[in-house]
Formats: structure tokens, C-alpha cells, sequence
């Protein structure tokens, strides 16, 4: 008996060993599938063009809406996750996306793309990758900084395969059976899925008595039953959407705003950045190569990258690391605007993605920073929303400004513009609210009791001497 015991404490705690690491080259598989994926859209986007006979404002609705949908998705996944585990989110999600791409090589027009391969692809790599990155919350907390920059470089490893692999196959046999092929390929999502074995976090607090309180309200009379009913859906959209978090937490408040403005710039290099290589003279085969060199770098910057915010020195500090990341990215967009010649796009890749290994091995890192792990899938499904609508307005917009100018050029302007915007609020409204809380916390201790300064503030009622401190501790004291 206690040694079967044993063996259920054990698979009960699986935090930081064992099957987790498992679960962490799972993750960086998914990352490979769904997040790497959009970088080969850039390869296609001219076929599509000629195919179809469109702008590219409109083409660009296409990837604009797989990569709005994939971070717009966040509260359906956290509602599945929390209601089926992640396990079977990330299978579903798989499911969906080989169904879109397979579905999208029928396509006639644009319009049918932009169902299959652009909603209905983007919903499976929302519920894949989202899910993914839920699970790496469950599985580590001493080496949960680590373990999100290693998952971080399957999106490095995705962007220099998915290119390479989708202008062989376009070469070879056109981009409808390329599609087809992609269909089979995401198949592995489902893979992925199966090695995440559940595991429990707890009993969320509130959620029996909710759930009794629905079950008594069924016996109540109908127009009580109505209102009850509302009550509960408006619970569960803030459950789900985290808008008590976004009210209360200046440190999740900011850092969502100044991320979601930085997405209108973030992704418009991914899209257009091999269509202007072409625009500009360079050969096919040369200018997918971009988009490989980009991801060549960062499976090797990421993890230093991690490594480095992991240490204790950035303790409390990651929200500046990931602003300079940040402002880095804008400045690398000027080397596009003052030339376009072949060598000079490789040195403008290298940099963007030395910028960009900061901004994916930090992007969730911050986030669990700033709210309690317990609500980090509804915070992630807000975030994710609200980034949904820059990521799906930006390259139509700037497209369209494109067509109308015919000059590629202001695709980097634009990039340069809200990349930098975005660092610079960030990092300076963070040293605002900092400074803010070390004069506060000093007028209340006393002299002898130093406080520890952060940026996070967390939204919760204040603890009781007996209570234990929350699992975002561990976090941020990696």
C-alpha cells in the first residue's frame, strides 16, 4: 500500500521530471506545427495572386485571418480545457487543422480560402498551441522559464522547415497538392496530443458551489431561472475572458495593451517580407530562404534567451527584456527601407531574429509573471483576443496601402512605427508602476524590513499569515 501510494504522489506530482519532459518535446513539435506554419504563407502568397487575380489587401486576408483566429480562439480553448483537459484540446485542434488545409486545396476562390485554410486551420492551431502552452504550466514551476523558451524554439524550428518544404512542393506539384499534403502533415498535432497525459491542478475554489448554485437555481421559478441563467453566462465569459484581472492589474493591463499594439507591426514582415524580396529582383528559391535563416538563428537564440531571463538577477525584471527585444525588432525593419539588395535582407534577417528570440521566449514568460497561474488560461484567452484584432486588421491595411502606392517599403515603415511605440510604452509605464509601488510599499514598511520591488501586481484579496503564498512565486524566483 505505500508503495502504491508512493506511486500516486508521484504521478499526482510530475512537475520538473520525468514524463515532463516528454510533454516539453511534445509542445516544441506543436509550436513547429502551428506557430512555424504561417511563415510559409509568404512562399504561396504570389501563387495565390495569380491564381485567384487578386490584390494583395486581399490576399492577405487570408494568413490575416489563420493567425487572428489562432490567437482570437483563446477563450473557446480555455473553455475546453478546463471543461475536457488539454490533452483533448490539442487533438481536436489537430484534427481541425488538417481538415482546413485538405479542405482548402478544393477551393475555387479566395472567399472559400478564407473559410478553410484561414478559420478553420487558425481554430485547430488555436486549440493545439494555446493548450500546449497551458499544459507547460502544469508540468514545471522550477524550470517553467526554461521549459517555455525550449517550446518556444519549435515556432524557430516550423519557420525555417516550413518554408524550405512548402517552395519544394509548390516546384514540384503546385500549391493545391501542396495543401493537401500540409493536411496530412498537421495530422501530427493529434501525436503531440496523446503524450499529454492529464494531469489535476486542483479544485478551482468557487467551482462546486457554482456549479451547486446552478443546479439549485434549475428548481427556481422561470423568470428567476432566466436571471440566473444571464448571472452564470456573464460569470463564465469573465471566468473565460479574464476582464476582473484586466480591471484590477495595472502590471496585466498594460502589458496586454502595449502587446496587442505591438502586433500591428510584429506581423507584417512574416507576411510581405519574401513578397518584396521578389518585387525587388530576387529569385524565388532565394527569397524563401529568408524566412529560413530567420529560423535557423532563433533555434539556437531562444534557449540562451530563456536561460538568460531565467537567471535571478531578472527576477521581476523579464518586462524589460522583452520591451528591448521589442524595440530592437523596430529597428531592424530600417535596414529594409534602405535597401533591398540580397545580402543586406540576410543581415536585416539576422538581426529581426535575434529581436524576435527575445519577444517568443518572453512573451508568455511576462504574462505568467503578471497574473496567478490559476487564472492564466482566462488571462491568456483575453490577451489573445484582443491580439486577434490588430493581427486581423494589420496586413489588409497595410496591403492595402501597398496597392495603392506600390511601394513595399511602407510595410517596414509601418512595422518600425508600432514596434517601437509599443517598447517604449511598456518599458516606460512598467518604471512608472514600479516606482509607484516602491513608494508605497516604503511608506508601510518598516526600515528594517526591506521589500522586494516587481512590477506584478496581482489582483487577489490579501493573504492570511497561515495561507500559503501562490505558485506565481515560484515563477518569478526561478
Amino acid at each position: 500500500m505505500s508503495q502504491g501510494g508512493a506511486a500516486a504522489r508521484k504521478v499526482a506530482n510530475p512537475q520538473d521530471q520525468g514524463w515532463a519532459w516528454m510533454v516539453l518535446l511534445a509542445a516544441v513539435l506543436l509550436q513547429a506545427l502551428t506557430l512555424g506554419f504561417p511563415s510559409c504563407i509568404g512562399v504561396v502568397f504570389t501563387d495565390l495572386q495569380h491564381e485567384f487575380q487578386a490584390s494583395n489587401s486581399e490576399t492577405s486576408w487570408f494568413p490575416s485571418i489563420m493567425v487572428a483566429v489562432l490567437h482570437g480562439g483563446g477563450p473557446l480553448c480555455s473553455i475546453l480545457v478546463k471543461r475536457f483537459g488539454c490533452r483533448f484540446a490539442v487533438m481536436l485542434g489537430g484534427l481541425l487543422s488538417s481538415v482546413g488545409m485538405v479542405s482548402s486545396s478544393f477551393c475555387k476562390s479566395l472567399s472559400q480560402l478564407y473559410l478553410t485554410a484561414g478559420f478553420i486551420t487558425g481554430l485547430g492551431f488555436c486549440f493545439s498551441f494555446q493548450a500546449g502552452v497551458t499544459v507547460l504550466g502544469y508540468y514545471f514551476v522550477r524550470w517553467r522559464t526554461l521549459a517555455n523558451a525550449v517550446a518556444s524554439t519549435g515556432v524557430s524550428l516550423g519557420s525555417t522547415l516550413w518554408p524550405l518544404l512548402s517552395q519544394y512542393l509548390l516546384d514540384k506539384m503546385g500549391w493545391r497538392n501542396t495543401f493537401l499534403i500540409f493536411g496530412g502533415i498537421l495530422l501530427n498535432c493529434c501525436v503531440c496530443g496523446a503524450l499529454m497525459r492529464p494531469v489535476q491542478p486542483g479544485e478551482e475554489p468557487g467551482r462546486r458551489a457554482e456549479e451547486a448554485q446552478l443546479s439549485n437555481g434549475a428548481s427556481s421559478p422561470h423568470p428567476e431561472l432566466q436571471q440566473r441563467t444571464r448571472t452564470a453566462c456573464f460569470q463564465v465569459l469573465q471566468k473565460h475572458l479574464a476582464f476582473d484581472i484586466f480591471c484590477q492589474n495595472k502590471g496585466y493591463q498594460i502589458y496586454t495593451i502595449g502587446v496587442t499594439w505591438m502586433m500591428m507591426g510584429f506581423v507584417l514582415p512574416h507576411v510581405y517580407l519574401v513578397p518584396y524580396a521578389i518585387h525587388n529582383g530576387v529569385e524565388e528559391h532565394r527569397a524563401a530562404l529568408l524566412t529560413s535563416v530567420i529560423g535557423f538563428i532563433n533555434i539556437f537564440t531562444r534557449p540562451f534567451t530563456g536561460l538568460l531571463s531565467g537567471h535571478r538577477v531578472f527576477t521581476g525584471r523579464r518586462i524589460y527584456l522583452f520591451s528591448l527585444a521589442v524595440f530592437l525588432c523596430g529597428l531592424s525593419n530600417l535596414i529594409c527601407i534602405i535597401s533591398a539588395e540580397f545580402s543586406m535582407l540576410i543581415t536585416y534577417c539576422i538581426i529581426l531574429s535575434i529581436a524576435i528570440s527575445g519577444i517568443g521566449a518572453l512573451i508568455f514568460q511576462v504574462l505568467m509573471d503578471v497574473v496567478e497561474m490559476d487564472r492564466f488560461p482566462s488571462a491568456l484567452g483575453l490577451f489573445t483576443v484582443l491580439e486577434s484584432i490588430t493581427l486581423l486588421i494589420a496586413p489588409p491595411l497595410t496591403g492595402l496601402l501597398v496597392d495603392i502606392t506600390s511601394d513595399f517599403r511602407y510595410v517596414f515603415y509601418n512595422s518600425s512605427f508600432f514596434l517601437i511605440s509599443a517598447a517604449l510604452f511598456m518599458g516606460l509605464s512598467f518604471c512608472a508602476l514600479g516606482k509607484k509601488k516602491k513608494l508605497k510599499e516604503a511608506s508601510k514598511a518598516p526600515l528594517d524590513n526591506p521589500s522586494r520591488y516587481q512590477y506584478r501586481e496581482t489582483p487577489t484579496e490579501p493573504q492570511s499569515e497561515g495561507q500559503s503564498p501562490p505558485a506565481v512565486v515560484y515563477i518569478t524566483s526561478i
